[in-house]
């Protein structure tokens, strides 16, 4: 029997099985074992088309199982080897206490590869389940294999649910378009059913179309093409404005903290990305000792690793601020070479301790996966990262105004002489300042961690961006930080498509030292006579 007409043969047989009356085959299926241990490709392939043909309860598992190599025969018996190592009969599903003697496993070849493929297709089609047919439909839609057709098309006269038969048509209307000898009316219909679809699956599907088509065929190839391609550009920059949403959020954890501390003391803090860092490596920390000692934990180590990474790199800055940049206010270029001299020892200090490899750090289950919205691709840990950076920012806004710690940074960022005089003491809020600026990179490190490699160089990617937006959005203002981080991002983004990467970066440092050039304090300029003098 040549090879397709066998095909065709076991996908009817599958289209047909699912809906069969439960009636009694016992012959037919010792028939289909006794040929599984005959050791014939031939007779396996038959074996297959009776255990389909059946309707037989274990027919899924042991077609498996054979395309697995997991199927053994032999003496008669047949046995399926499970995943773990056991085994169970084929004929039953029932464990076995241990591998019956004389199997071996049920021998493969092309021929025989396909018709098993074949026999899991039509099985995966008609599975109880709608999710696992939409799958199984996605699949054929994908391979677009012409001998599937009859199949397809008896499910879909069978199909209740909805996801699951738009799925179908969809797989219908692929190997339609791909079938040369197709009815044009039919053809026509497949290429409505694609545009709808409206992906980059159907315009590949689409453009598959033979070069022979007739011109009423190529003219509605052509009009499906260009209404699909209108439809992924609009999709393609949501996409982008997406990303730049998500580097903004990014970018605005990594800078907010900078403008605090930027913006009260007037220190160019460049050890403000090891902050960033020691906020990974805290959350690295709380990770291994959770999974070493508490592994019922695990999900919650974000949660636990937040307030200490805020701790350790809080309690950091304060140091650095009590014992080096106290003595050097008044003296910008004296202070920019300490920090950078405090941010070299930090790394060396991590990478003596840690090693100069990446670490892992693990994603709880709600941060893991993505999803779709119509066109756009969602990751979890970026919609979480942005929500994340969202309270940051609330919070911070919140201590700012409504905490007197908050009316004292203000006065002290307005009028420093002047809130001295009125007994705020200026030394005390330079280091909380310090330290609050410090411990919000700390949690920018936590969310990092989750996107970007944990290293010793990771404060260096982000500690230029961070100057750019604090810069540009205006020194001290949070708001200003806001804007000016989405905007970057944004930008950077919708660049980069045109540009490229590097390119796109050098465009956005023009713009923005142009932009400097016109308003020095940045897009929202703090007031006060001390900044205004």
């Amino acid at each position: 029997m040549p090879l397709l007409d066998r095909l065709l043969r076991i996908l009817l047989l599958a289209a047909t099985m699912a809906f069969a009356p439960a009636t009694s085959h016992s012959q037919s299926a010792d028939e289909a074992f006794s040929r599984l241990n005959a050791d014939s490709f031939s007779d396996t392939a038959r074996a297959v088309e009776i255990l389909i043909a059946t309707a037989h309860p274990q027919a899924a598992p042991i077609i498996e199982a054979l395309a697995q190599s997991r199927l053994l025969a032999g003496g008669g018996s047949v046995a399926i080897r499970t995943p773990a190592g056991g085994f169970i009969d084929a004929r039953t599903g029932q464990a076995l206490p241990a591998e019956p003697p004389g199997l071996s496993p049920v021998r493969l070849n092309n021929n025989l590869r396909r018709v098993v493929q074949a026999a899991l297709g039509g099985l995966g089609l008609l599975n109880p389940d709608p999710q696992l047919r939409a799958r199984a439909a996605e699949a054929v839609f994908k391979s677009r294999d012409v001998s599937l057709l009859p199949v397809v098309e008896s499910a879909i006269a069978k199909e209740t649910d909805g996801r699951a038969r738009a799925a179908l048509r969809q797989a219908q209307a692929a190997i339609l378009v791909a079938k040369a000898d197709a009815p044009p009316f039919d053809r026509l219909a497949a290429m409505d059913v694609l545009r709808e679809r409206g992906d980059q699956e159907a315009l590949a599907t689409l453009r598959s179309l033979p070069g022979d088509a007739s011109p009423a065929l190529k003219e509605a190839q052509s009009r499906a093409i260009t209404e699909i391609e209108g439809k992924l550009a609009l999709w393609r920059a949501g996409q982008n404005l997406w990303y730049g949403l998500s580097l903004g959020s990014v970018l605005l954890l990594a800078a907010i903290g900078l403008a605090i501390t930027f913006g009260v003391m007037g220190v160019i803090n460049m050890a403000h990305g090891e902050m960033v860092m020691l906020g990974a490596y805290t959350t690295f920390i709380v990770q291994e000792i959770i999974r070493s000692s508490f592994p019922g934990l695990l999900e919650w180590s974000l949660a636990i690793a937040l307030p200490a990474a805020f701790l350790v790199a809080g309690l950091v800055g304060i140091a650095i601020e009590r014992g080096v940049i106290r003595f050097l206010y008044g003296r910008p270029l004296e202070t920019l070479l300490a920090t950078w001299g405090i941010s070299l020892i930090l790394q060396q200090a991590v990478r003596t301790a840690f090693g100069p490899t990446n670490r892992e750090v693990g994603a709880p289950a709600f941060m893991s996966g993505a999803f779709e919205l119509g066109g756009l691709a969602i990751t979890w840990n970026r919609l979480w990262i942005i929500v994340f950076a969202a309270l940051v920012f609330g919070a911070l806004l919140a201590i700012l105004r409504l905490t007197p710690i908050g009316l004292q940074m203000r006065a002290v960022t307005q009028n420093r002489r002047m809130a001295s005089a009125m007994g705020i003491r200026t030394g005390r809020v330079d280091a909380l300042t310090f330290g609050l600026g410090s411990g919000v990179a700390g949690l920018a490190g936590v969310a990092l961690s989750q996107i970007d490699n944990v290293s010793p160089n990771l404060g260096q990617s982000y500690i230029i961006d961070s100057f750019m937006v604090v810069v540009f959005g205006g020194v001290g203002n949070l708001w200003g930080t806001l804007v000016g981080a989405m905007t970057l991002g944004i930008a950077n983004k919708l660049l980069e498509p045109y540009a490229g990467a590097v390119l796109g970066k050098i465009a956005l440092l023009v713009l923005i030292i142009l932009f400097i050039q016109k308003r020095p304090r940045g897009l929202f300029a703090l007031k006060g006579r001390a900044v205004e003098a």
